[in-house]
């Protein structure tokens, strides 16, 4: 029986292509020179840790960071920045997460698209991604355009598509 997964995912290389040239970059522009301007990445827990002087460095560096990854081939949708922590003296501290995976309430909430759909195919939570079943590849093609015209803001992709 043909099926599908879909899932979220952001692709760590990519991501930390997309970081090195955004450190480079803003390193290289003339309203960051002198500034201590820090920005890591945490493979294991998917972590950006960014540390700089002020707000306004805060969001220029935020931007940056998104037009790296449209460049990159990645969606910024699957960034979470947080709030800003004062680290020691004027220093301020964000780390920005990045979203990988479905949760059970977006999950819950895509099998309900697809069922009020109509089309004749099956959807089931497995982990953090959701597998979709049909007889016809037609129904599962329907279902991935009514997926993406369905206007959720966590970034989805479709893998793993058998016949």
């Amino acid at each position: 029986m043909p099926s599908f997964d879909i899932v979220n995912e952001v692709d760590a290389q990519k991501l930390d292509n997309a970081i090195n040239v955004a450190t480079k970059e803003f390193s290289n522009r003339f309203d960051f020179h002198g500034s201590k301007t820090t920005l890591e990445l945490d493979k294991k827990t998917m972590v950006l840790t960014l540390v700089t002087e002020d707000e306004m460095r805060v969001k220029a560096v935020q931007d940056i960071i998104i037009s790296r990854m449209m460049k990159q081939g990645l969606e910024s949708g699957s960034l979470d920045f947080g709030k800003e922590v004062y680290a020691s003296g004027n220093m301020i501290k964000k780390e920005i997460k990045v979203k990988q995976g479905i949760d059970k309430e977006y999950a819950k909430k895509i099998i309900k698209l697809i069922k009020d759909t109509g089309i004749k195919v099956q959807a089931s939570i497995m982990d953090e991604q959701i597998r979709v079943t049909g007889k016809k590849l037609d129904d599962l093609q329907a279902v991935i355009a009514k997926v993406r015209a369905g206007g959720f803001d966590l970034p989805l992709q479709f893998t793993n598509f058998r016949n």
